[in-house]
This record gives C-alpha cells, sequence and structure tokens, in this order.
C-alpha cells in the first residue's frame, strides 16, 4: 500500500512538470506578452503600433475597433494601462497563430479616473514574416468575490 501511494504520489508530481514546462516559441509569446504590458503602462504607442497588426481588433468593456483607434487613445491617456499584475499566463500555438491567456488585476486611469479590474486577457499573435504580430487583445471582466 505505502508504495502504491508513493508511485502515485510521483506520478502526480512528473505530471504536473510536465504540463508546466513551456516551448521555447511559448516563451517568446509570454515576454512579447510582457513587453506590450510595459510598453502600454509607458504609453509607448508608437512601439505599440509596430506590434499591432493592421487588421488588429481590441475588445474593451466599453466597445471594439482597431489598430488605429487603440494606438490613439494610449497615445493621448483615454485609457492609460498604469500595471498590469499578472497573476496565470497560458500559450498554445496553433500553426502560426499563438493564443495567450493572462489572468490580471488591471490598474488603468480611464478618463481621468482610475479603476482596478480584475480580467481574463486573450491576446492572439500571428507569426508574419517580420516577427509576431498582435492581431486581437480582448478583455473579459472577471466576477470575484466583493464585487470587484
Amino acid at each position: 500500500m505505502k508504495k502504491t501511494l508513493i508511485s502515485l504520489f510521483i506520478l502526480l508530481l512528473a505530471t504536473q512538470v510536465t504540463f508546466s514546462q513551456t516551448t521555447p516559441e511559448q516563451q517568446e509569446i509570454i515576454e512579447l506578452s510582457k513587453t506590450k504590458w510595459k510598453w502600454m503602462e509607458d504609453k509607448e504607442a508608437d512601439k505599440l503600433a509596430e506590434l499591432f497588426d493592421d487588421k488588429s481588433v481590441f475588445v474593451h468593456m466599453g466597445g471594439s475597433w482597431g489598430k488605429q483607434r487603440e494606438v490613439d487613445i494610449i497615445r493621448s491617456g483615454g485609457i492609460w494601462y498604469k500595471k498590469a499584475d499578472i497573476h496565470e499566463v497560458s500559450v498554445e500555438i496553433i500553426d502560426n497563430t499563438a493564443i495567450l491567456l493572462n489572468r490580471i488585476t488591471l490598474v488603468a486611469e480611464v478618463g481621468g479616473r482610475e479603476v482596478t479590474n480584475p480580467f481574463e486577457v486573450t491576446e492572439v499573435y500571428i507569426k508574419k514574416a517580420d516577427g509576431w504580430k498582435l492581431g486581437s487583445l480582448s478583455f473579459t471582466r472577471l466576477m470575484t468575490p466583493g464585487g470587484q
């Protein structure tokens, strides 16, 4: 019985380690996403414009729009992504497409008012000849205890 329990524990531990490993390409996407959050925090609109695909789409609590409007909003300070605390991240690569999920707490200034929201953020990246481009960024507000 003791051997069986020890074997089961080792098997579970090995399985958990296997599932938590990332490939170099997945790690590249995770780092690119972190860089994107930093650029958003620093209002680096020109760098973001280079990262965003020309056909990219952005989904927020207040609506959805394309690349130019997102860049303009960041540049003007209409939305200032002050701090994204990343709690969980996962990446799936399908051919030339990477889908990254971030569970975050976002501190942002929207229309001059600071707000904090928990989000599941979906980022879709497409591998192009000149590197990865962001094709979609979508915020889904999470319902957590206490109304946040």
